[in-house]
């Protein structure tokens, strides 16, 4: 309160000082106006008129002046007026509330009861106390500390400690009180500074580890996506060689596909044994609908998985497949939208498109586009179109037409080479080839004339005219010898051979198969040689035919090398078989696949996401046994589960059938099986296969 009074009582001083000015401002300002509207009294009348009209011209711009000046100087007096009763009434208002509060107080402090004016003096003395705790520099934190409440302990926890021992030591304990605490008071705001930094500082440290570790983080997916990118190409890689082995498996087992023989084509060409006769299109004939849906389905896996090389092969091979499914569906429904072809000129479209070579059907092409493009009066679009789409069947026929000629010349280049016949091409060859298939039909001719050559000469004294005459007519007429056929008339992909390379090649073949003759002879002779003497030195009393069993055993490996083995299959021991000597005993052919993934349980959830996936863990099996030469049809296959005992993590389950077929095991995670057909299992044998899948049980944590 006394400070508010303070406040008060220097707003009324310096009110007041400002009224005095204005005051003398005011008296000053009428001094000047009264002395500039006095009149002119002239001291010397007797001047003449001449001395007064020369005046009169600078008596007249004083006068103005005179004018300006006074009424400037009466404009500010009047502003200055108003300002001043404005101040006079502002401060009578004042004074006004001022009384009217000091009677309401004084009413108040009258009509108050005792317990109100103790609460009305602790309220006073409270926030005395607050206004000195900041002036002391306490926070807000510790306005609530009393005496008796804080948590230091302090009863003087409000009195100013003084440390006078310090303060006579650093020579300051005659300084007054209010000097010690603006002291204390300026060390507490710089100590507050001082935290506020080092706040601040701890912050940026925060937030430079945060940024560090964001940056390590993004590093590592940065690393883990591409080791991702790695592992996806590899598999893809992976399944590629899967498919081309299971298009193996049905070639030779003679289940082939049709995507199995296109496969094969595309993935034989740099294999010089495997010689293809026909263009790769030649595959779909007689294919049905739902055959070449399924060829396109599979055609779009080959893409995904194929390099690029092959990328245009299997391009061309769905544009094909799409333009015979269109044909079919078109006979399937006769009545539905036609194509912009009618029937009558849809098979001459389609010789002229057959007589054309490549570049012929793209500059066609070319010109299709421009009409259709152009939208010239006149054009029929529609028809364009169809014509367009079905020159880009022909361009893909064709095209695969070339790669195949191109694939069968090199094929032939290669076995040439193998074989002797060709030397090796050098580098200008490498850069400029020549295929040598082109120059057969011409040197055809030439070799031609040569059998007249070897034909049989007449023989003077034992044929006579009539049968010579016969002789040659019957050799003109072409039934002794094969007639000459024109290269037009080959079919596409025929080999032309050369009779100088043919008698080079059967020289090579000849020499090759002396000297495996002649190492065979002389191995066998060494051979029996050495057994020769062992069986001396030994006394041993077996046959030859014991000896031969015994050197044919040891060439083929006991029969070992002819079952692929599996990385999982589990090793069992000899079973003697009764029935060995009648059916050969083999193992069953098997289809099997490991069911792999992840859980998002609570332990994955905290410490795995979608871009660090958890570590896959095996969740069931699918195996798939072959049966087709089962001899007893009606017992059904079995199968056990026994632990492994050097780890009981892993089971082996081994798989029984009967003749001619041996037992086959697999060593398996050995976990709990789920049996609920609802959950995959299943366990049956039908059409000469044993199917067994199964998934392992979840386990689920609860409370």
């Amino acid at each position: 309160m006394s400070s508010r009074h303070e406040v008060m009582r220097h707003r009324d001083r310096s009110e007041s000082k400002s009224l005095e000015r204005r005051r003398d401002h005011r008296t000053r300002s009428k001094d000047r106006r009264s002395k500039s509207h006095s009149p002119t009294r002239t001291k010397h009348r007797s001047s003449s008129r001449e001395k007064k009209k020369d005046k009169k011209s600078k008596k007249k711009s004083k006068k103005k002046k005179k004018k300006d000046s006074s009424s400037s100087s009466s404009s500010s007096s009047d502003t200055d007026e108003e300002e001043l009763k404005l101040l006079q009434r502002l401060e009578a208002e004042r004074q006004r509330l001022k009384e009217e509060k000091r009677k309401q107080k004084e009413m108040m402090k009258a009509n108050e009861t005792p317990e109100e004016k103790r609460a009305r003096r602790l309220k006073e003395k409270q926030e005395k106390e607050r206004k000195r705790r900041e002036r002391m520099g306490w926070d807000n934190e510790y306005q609530c500390y009393t005496n008796q409440d804080n948590p230091f302990g302090d009863s003087a926890l409000t009195h100013t400690f003084v440390w006078t021992k310090k303060l006579a030591k650093e020579g300051v304990k005659t300084v007054s009180r209010d000097e010690l605490e603006a002291s204390n008071r300026q060390k507490q705001l710089e100590n507050k500074i001082e935290l506020e930094k080092v706040k601040q500082r701890r912050l940026e440290r925060e937030a430079e580890r945060a940024a560090r570790e964001a940056e390590a983080a993004a590093a590592a997916r940065a690393r883990e996506a591409a080791q991702f990118s790695s592992w996806a190409r590899h598999e893809d890689e992976f399944h590629l060689q899967q498919a081309r082995l299971r298009s193996q498996i049905r070639i030779r087992d003679g289940r082939a596909k049709p995507i199995d023989l296109l496969a094969w084509y595309v993935s034989s060409e740099e294999c010089v044994d495997a010689l293809e006769m026909h263009e790769p299109y030649t595959y779909l004939n007689g294919l049905q609908m739902q055959d070449l849906e399924d060829l396109l389905e599979d055609i779009k896996v080959y893409k995904e998985l194929e390099s690029s090389a092959n990328q245009p092969y299997w391009e061309d091979v769905r544009t094909i497949v799409l333009d015979e499914l269109g044909k079919l569906r078109r006979l399937a429904a006769p009545d539905a939208r036609r194509d912009g072809v009618h029937q009558a000129v849809a098979e001459d479209v389609t010789q002229i498109f057959k007589g054309k070579t490549g570049a012929q059907l793209e500059a066609l092409q070319t010109q299709i586009e421009q009409k259709i493009s152009g939208r010239r009066d006149g054009v029929d679009v529609g028809y364009w179109e169809s014509l367009l789409s079905q020159l880009k069947a022909h361009m893909a026929r064709a095209r695969l037409r070339d790669r195949h000629q191109h694939n069968l010349r090199r094929k032939l280049q290669l076995l040439k080479q193998e074989q002797g016949v060709q030397p090796p091409p050098t580098d200008a060859q490498h850069k400029a080839p020549q295929p040598q298939t082109s120059q057969a039909p011409d040197e055809e001719p030439k070799q031609e004339p040569q059998p007249e050559s070897s034909a049989p000469p007449e023989e003077e004294g034992e044929d006579s005219e009539d049968e010579s005459s016969a002789a040659v007519a019957l050799y003109r007429s072409g039934r002794y010898s094969p007639p000459l056929l024109t290269p037009e008339a080959l079919e596409p992909g025929t080999l032309l051979t050369d009779v100088t390379d043919d008698e080079q090649r059967i020289a090579f073949l000849r020499h090759a198969l002396h000297a495996a003759a002649a190492n065979k002879h002389a191995k066998d002779a060494s051979q029996a040689l050495v057994t020769l003497a062992r069986e001396t030195a030994a006394g041993s009393s077996t046959t030859a035919l014991e000896r031969e069993a015994a050197r044919s055993l040891a060439a083929g490996g006991g029969g070992a090398g002819d079952h692929a083995q599996f990385s999982v299959e589990h090793a069992l021991p000899d079973q003697p078989c009764l029935w060995a000597d009648k059916y050969r005993p083999r193992k069953p052919r098997y289809f099997n696949r490991v069911h792999t993934g992840f859980e998002w349980n609570k332990y994955n959830q905290t410490h795995y996401d979608m871009d660090n996936p958890p570590p896959k863990i095996v969740q069931g099996y699918k195996f798939n046994i072959f049966y087709p030469d089962l001899i007893d049809k009606s017992s059904t296959p079995e199968f056990s589960l026994k632990a492994c005992p050097e780890n009981p993590d892993f089971a082996v389950l081994r798989f029984h059938a009967g003749p001619p077929y041996e037992d086959i095991a697999f060593k398996i995670v050995n976990r709990e099986w789920e049996y609920s057909y609802k959950r995959g299992f299943r366990c049956h044998f039908h059409n000469n296969i044993f199917q067994l899948w199964f998934h392992f049980k979840r386990y689920r944590y609860r409370r």
